[in-house]
C-alpha cells in the first residue's frame, strides 16, 4: 500500500522536486552526522527506560553505548569529517543529560502511566479520496494521566531550546497534529481526550535540561495539517514535482548534478 511519512510530507513542502529526488528517486541526501547520532543515542534511553528495560544507573552506559555505535555506522565519507572536540563535548553532556528524566515527567504529568512506546501509525488516509495511501509514523511515547487524558510526547533533542518561532512553526507542529488525527483513529479515542507534547532535551542548558510543552491542535489546525497532506498526495499521485526556488540555496542538491 502506498503510504506517506510526517518526514515525507515535510520534504515535499520544503520543495516537491526535492521530494522526487529523496522519497522517489531515493537518491541520498542528508546522511547524518554528530547531532543525529547524539539524538538516536538519547531516544534510545529514553525508550529503554519508559519500556524499564533498564534501570536509572544505567543510563549513562546505554548512552555512551549506544551513541558510539551510531557514529560507527556513519557512512564512511561523513565520518571523515566529524568534529571530534564536538562528539567528546556530546559524549560528556550526554552523560548526565537524562538524570532529570523520571523527575521532569512527574512534575509535568503528575500521576501517570505509560501507555505506549515507539508506537506504530499505519493508518489510512480517509480524507484522500484519489487513491488509497496510509499514514506511516512511530509515536515516540503515550502517557495517560489520572484525568482519563491522553498524552503523545515527542524527544527532539537541541542544543538550547526553540525560540517562540520554532515552537509555534506550522510544519513543526504539524507533526504532533497529524500524531494525534491519526492515534485517535488508531485507537478509536475521542481526539478530545488527546493531548500533545513535545519534550526537548537539551544538550548545553545548565537546568532545565529536559522542557515539555503542549502543542494545541483544534479543529481548525487539523484541518489544515489534513489540507497540506492532501494537497501533497495529489500532486505525488499526480506526478508534479515542480521545484520551489526560495528553497534552493538551503538544500544540498543545489547546483549539483542532480539539480543544476
Amino acid at each position: 500500500m502506498p503510504h506517506i511519512s510526517f518526514s515525507e510530507l515535510k520534504n515535499w513542502n520544503f520543495c516537491p522536486f526535492y521530494h522526487k529526488l529523496v522519497n522517489l528517486e531515493k537518491i541520498k541526501g542528508f546522511k547524518g552526522n554528530e547531532h543525529t547520532a547524539f539524538g538516536s543515542a538519547v531516544h534510545a534511553v529514553c525508550e529503554k527506560s519508559l519500556l524499564k528495560e533498564i534501570d536509572p544507573p544505567d543510563r549513562e552506559r546505554v548512552f555512551l553505548d549506544t551513541f558510539s555505535v551510531e557514529i560507527e555506522q556513519l557512512p564512511e565519507d561523513v565520518r571523515e569529517n566529524l568534529n571530534e572536540t564536538l562528539i567528546e563535548d556530546m559524549t560528556n553532556q550526554g552523560r548526565n543529560i537524562l538524570s532529570d528524566f523520571d523527575a521532569t515527567l512527574q512534575e509535568y504529568f503528575g500521576e501517570y502511566e505509560v501507555e505506549a512506546v515507539e508506537t506504530q501509525l499505519f493508518e489510512p488516509i480517509r480524507e484522500f479520496l484519489e487513491k488509497k495511501y496510509d499514514f506511516k509514523g512511530y509515536i515516540d511515547a503515550v502517557f495517560k494521566t489520572a484525568d482519563g487524558k491522553y498524552h503523545i510526547v515527542d524527544w527532539k533533542t537541541t542544543s538550547w531550546g526553540w525560540d517562540a518561532r520554532r515552537r509555534s512553526d506550522p510544519m513543526t507542529t504539524y507533526q504532533l497534529t497529524l500524531y494525534k488525527h491519526y492515534y485517535a483513529q488508531k485507537e478509536n479515542i475521542d481526539p478530545n481526550l488527546i493531548e500533545t507534547h513535545f519534550a526537548l532535551i537539551k544538550r548545553t542548558a545548565k537546568k532545565n535540561r529536559i522542557e515539555i510543552f503542549r502543542v494545541t491542535s483544534g479543529n481548525k489546525k487539523t484541518n489544515n495539517a489534513l489540507n497540506l497532506l492532501n494537497k501533497a498526495l495529489y500532486n505525488i499521485n499526480h506526478g508534479n514535482c515542480i521545484k520551489n526556488r526560495l528553497s534552493c540555496r538551503k538544500c544540498e542538491f543545489y547546483k549539483t548534478e542532480h539539480c543544476p
